[in-house]
């Protein structure tokens, strides 16, 4: 009995031994594991893109603390600022304005913007070289604050179309599908008329699975998710509208193209005040909005604030041109940062149902451009420029979606409706210009002697 009672006591000491020693073993991997961990981002960041809206890395992966304030800083800061802030540090050398290297779909390097570059040769041109002031500490939207906490939100797409696909005939308007590569486009063609109101825009192929439903903490997203009858994996969200089964989004079988755009600031750093557009559709089958019945509505707008000083409506009718460029008949708001009152630029968002019909050419969009007969100088130059054949609009656009990962992002007829409706842009100026008493009521001078 006693020596059982030994034997026991023995083996109850050596299992207690053993346990010490693979604790301090697992004890001592973790550390191990855990240091380089913390060293892991700092090394990575000259390589990795920032999270701003660019095709690599995952944004829902990203966590808050890693949002950079310096992509906020540089996107208020310019125009040119926009140009920097939509490309991952590293892609390339940089050249005058901010541009940079092609880089092919899958990674390689393509041949820089040089010499044989329309693109690059149109922003050495002088009009889009005109100097700008001295940027002064009032002049600057915000100042970061580092306490301030930010969150990643989703954005919203509808349907993965073919880029041949036409808006139906028979659909109205506010019907419309709203289209990914369309945000792509948008973003490019913003900047080639030098407006630079969007902010930079990337095409991504997203896995539905691993990047979304696998990794996601909203238990509300996370119910939308299910397994369609062609075995797809389809996820609607939350909304309050568009977010059904039948407005679901859907992989093949789970990989969606989609479009990143980088963050504004938050609103808590910057406030933003939506407005309603004058020349905004009734939204209704029957009935039409004032303008529509108003050849003279022009000058009521003119008399209402804010369009009744500054260059507001010379802002909205840029938008205009750029609506009508790309056929979108879905402006019914645009936004402003609060912080510059009247002197504020226009924000140039939400431009998903552009792009949908190459056939025909919306003329309606046009309405600010015609009934007030007014437009920028220098957005007027710039229009002319661009139906030469040095600066062919639809040349620049394709080079410039040729660097998209989503490549091609527009059909080629799209392309080509460019410069049939930059034809019609110019043809109305012309006609402002012929019955004006003074070249200067229709052409507002917002360069000066420069040029």
């Amino acid at each position: 009995m006693r020596l059982q009672l030994q034997t026991l006591v023995q083996r109850k000491f050596k299992v207690l031994l053993l346990l010490l020693l693979l604790l301090a073993l697992l004890l001592h991997v973790t550390m191990d594991l855990a240091l380089p961990a913390t060293r892991r981002p700092c090394s990575s960041d000259a390589k990795e893109p920032k999270a701003s809206g660019t095709s690599t890395g995952s944004p829902l992966l990203a966590s808050p603390e890693k949002l950079s304030l310096r992509i906020l800083q540089d996107f208020s800061g310019s125009n040119g600022s926009l140009e920097k802030s939509s490309q991952p540090q590293g892609a390339g050398p940089k050249g005058k304005d901010g541009d940079v290297g092609i880089q092919h779909r899958h990674g390689d390097v393509g041949p820089a913007w040089a010499k044989g570059s329309k693109l690059a040769a149109l922003f050495e041109h002088p009009l889009y070289n005109i100097p700008l002031p001295e940027v002064k500490d009032k002049d600057k939207l915000f100042i970061a604050n580092p306490m301030e906490k930010f969150s990643l939100r989703s954005s919203r797409s509808d349907e993965w179309q073919s880029r041949n696909q036409e808006t139906p005939a028979d659909f109205f308007y506010f019907s419309d599908f709203e289209r990914h590569n369309a945000e792509i486009a948008a973003f490019h063609l913003d900047r080639i008329l030098d407006f630079r109101r969007i902010p930079p825009v990337s095409g991504r192929l997203v896995n539905i699975t691993k990047e979304i439903r696998d990794i996601t903490t909203d238990k509300k997203l996370a119910r939308t998710f299910f397994i369609s009858p062609a075995g797809n994996v389809c996820f609607y969200g939350e909304c309050s509208y568009y977010c059904s089964t039948e407005h679901a989004l859907c992989g093949k079988p789970d990989q969606l193209e989609g479009s990143m755009a980088a963050l504004l600031p938050d609103k808590a750093l910057a406030k933003r005040r939506s407005w309603r557009s004058p020349w905004r559709r009734s939204y209704h089958k029957s009935k039409k909005a004032e303008w529509e019945l108003d050849p003279n509505y022009c000058s009521q707008v003119r008399r209402t604030p804010p369009y009744d000083s500054g260059h507001r409506l010379l802002d909205l009718i840029d938008m205009a041109v750029l609506d009508f460029l790309m056929g979108n008949m879905d402006r019914h708001h645009y936004e402003t940062f609060e912080k510059f009152g009247n002197d504020t630029f226009l924000l140039h968002l939400d431009n998903g149902r552009g792009f949908g019909t190459h056939s025909r050419d919306e003329m309606s969009i046009l309405a600010p451009l015609q009934q007030c007969c007014s437009i920028k100088k220098s957005t007027y130059l710039r229009l002319r420029l661009l139906a030469t054949e040095p600066y062919r609009l639809s040349e620049l656009l394709r080079e410039a979606l040729a660097a998209d990962h989503l490549a091609p992002i527009l059909a080629e007829p799209h392309l080509q409706a460019l410069d049939r409706r930059l034809g019609k842009v110019l043809a109305a100026v012309g006609r402002c210009l012929a019955t004006a008493a003074q070249p200067h009521q229709v052409l507002v001078d917002d360069i000066g002697p420069w040029l």
